[in-house]
C-alpha cells in the first residue's frame, strides 16, 4: 500500500449495547502509539478514574486523554443539567481543537453517541465537526445509541451486541476489566 493511501483518515463508529466499544477504541490508540502516532481521546460523560487514564501516562506523549464529565457515575436523562451540557460543549471544543491542530493522527470521541442521545450535544454539532475533519485524521465515535446520521457518515461501523453479560448476575465494574 502506498504512503498516500495509508494516510487517509476515516470515520469509525463503535456502537451497540454490548461491552467493548471504548475498549476497541483504546486498542486502536495502543496500536497507533506503537507506531509513534499521536492520539487524542476526549471522554464524554466520564469524570472518574479509569485504568486507561493511568496507562496513558506511561504512553505519553503518544496518547492524551481528557475527561468531560462530572466526578463519579453520571445518571443523565433526556433533560440534562446545565453543568453536564457545559462540560460536553467544552469537550467538543477541545476535541475540535485537537483534530484541527495537526498534532494528532487519531481523535477518539468516547461516549459521544450517548452524549448526543441525552441531549448534551446535538447531532448537527457532531456532523459539523466531522465535516471539518482533515484528510489525514482518523475519527472514532463510541457509545450506544449512534444516530443513523452518524452511521451514514461513517466509513466503518461496528456494532457490539450483547449476548450474555455477568452484570445481570450482579457483578459490578471491576478494576482493570471494566474500569
Amino acid at each position: 500500500m502506498n504512503e498516500k493511501k495509508e494516510r487517509i483518515g476515516y470515520i469509525q463508529v463503535y456502537t451497540g449495547n454490548g461491552k467493548g466499544k471504548t475498549t476497541a477504541a483504546l486498542g486502536l490508540a495502543l496500536r497507533a502509539a506503537g507506531h509513534k502516532q499521536k492520539v487524542y481521546i476526549g471522554q464524554f460523560l466520564k469524570g472518574q478514574l479509569y485504568g486507561e487514564l493511568l496507562s496513558a501516562k506511561s504512553l505519553s506523549p503518544y496518547i492524551t486523554i481528557e475527561q468531560f464529565g462530572r466526578k463519579g457515575f453520571i445518571h443523565v436523562t433526556k433533560d440534562p443539567d446545565e453543568e453536564d451540557i457545559q462540560k460536553a460543549r467544552r469537550g467538543l471544543k477541545k476535541c475540535r481543537e485537537a483534530m484541527l491542530s495537526s498534532k494528532y493522527r487519531i481523535i477518539i470521541l468516547d461516549e459521544i453517541n450517548v452524549a448526543v442521545y441525552f441531549n448534551l450535544l446535538s447531532e448537527k454539532e457532531i456532523l459539523s465537526l466531522l465535516s471539518e475533519k482533515p484528510e489525514g485524521v482518523e475519527v472514532i465515535l463510541t457509545g450506544r445509541y449512534a444516530p443513523p446520521s452518524f452511521l451514514k457518515k461513517a466509513d466503518l461501523v461496528t456494532e457490539m451486541k450483547e449476548k450474555k453479560h455477568y452484570y445481570k448476575k450482579g457483578v459490578k465494574a471491576r478494576k482493570g476489566i471494566e474500569k
